[in-house]
């Protein structure tokens, strides 16, 4: 089962006051609803989806469809479930007509608002597993006045969507991962939002663990290099007989540095902290690295 069919099956199971119903079913219909002269047929794929499309109809209009399953083998077999409107369809219609007129301010509240965005995912919304992808929350629509419909009610809600044209529909999607969150706190789908918030949390730790683990890389690889840097101006100075011009301490940190060439500084410091009589930090472990530069350069300038 896929995220997209687990959290409309958890949405399919909640229950909503009249109103909120109303709302929902008016936004599904204008997605999905095909209409003849008197028949009205709408086409699901998920049976639980189904279901509470056919009580709300039964509950808000008094009709009863008529439902039709089909067993579709085209790709890969599945139950095709088909409802079937021929009473009181004028009725409907108008129901469907006041949808389009729908717009922000035309719904008083913000459950309101919610369930007609929770409508539309019901029809035509689907959202990435966050476990095997990216995050990715969609709405296909056939209709672009309907995509800016939901759009502007996203807005509504801080929530950051966006449209493009794919071939003769109009896709609005979301991106963040905060806002599909908000999205399916917003539809009270408690399961799917903590297996949601589960996956992401452990993704963030994920990242965060490989962000360090390849600084911590970086780092060393920057050490390792510093140190065999240092160890070729040690070679250098005592090839040339230079080395007895450094003073007994910075020669003691040359020494240290040619025993442990993958040291960082404040390791080398404590190692020289701990061993010797000298207590010494990683500055004065540059300051001394300072003096073998220095008395390098003098040298080359001869």
């Amino acid at each position: 089962m896929t995220f997209t069919t687990s959290l409309k099956e958890e949405i399919a199971n909640l229950d909503f006051n009249t109103l909120e119903d109303s709302y929902e079913l008016i936004a599904f219909l204008n997605c999905v609803a095909k209409i003849n002269n008197n028949e009205i047929i709408i086409t699901f794929e998920n049976a639980k989806v189904a279901r509470r499309i056919y009580k709300q109809i039964k509950e808000i209009y008094h009709v009863s469809p008529k439902i039709t399953v089909r067993i579709q083998k085209r790709f890969k077999v599945k139950q095709i479930y088909i409802l079937s409107i021929t009473d009181k369809v004028n009725l409907i219609k108008d129901s469907i007509s006041v949808g389009t007129k729908i717009e922000v301010a035309s719904l008083v509240s913000d459950e309101e608002k919610i369930a007609f965005i929770r409508g539309c995912f019901l029809a035509v919304g689907n959202v990435s597993n966050p476990s095997t992808s990216g995050y990715h929350l969609e709405f296909i629509f056939k209709k672009e006045r309907l995509a800016k419909q939901v759009l502007s009610l996203l807005q509504y809600f801080n929530l950051s969507a966006k449209l493009i044209k794919r071939g003769y529909r109009t896709i609005l999607y979301i991106k963040a991962a905060d806002d599909i969150s908000i999205m399916i706190r917003m539809f009270k789908a408690t399961s799917s939002l903590f297996y949601f918030e589960d996956i992401r949390i452990y993704r963030d730790h994920k990242n965060m663990v490989n962000r360090l683990n390849n600084c911590e890389i970086a780092n060393q690889e920057k050490t390792i290099k510093a140190g065999l840097e240092q160890l070729d101006k040690i070679k250098l100075l005592k090839d040339h007989d230079l080395f007895d011009l450094l003073d007994d301490k910075t020669q003691l940190v040359a020494e240290y540095r040619e025993k442990n060439p993958d040291l960082s500084y404040q390791e080398l410091a404590d190692v020289i902290s701990q061993e010797t009589n000298y207590q010494i930090g990683k500055s004065g472990i540059n300051h001394h690295f300072i003096k073998i530069n220095n008395l390098l350069k003098k040298y080359e300038k001869r």
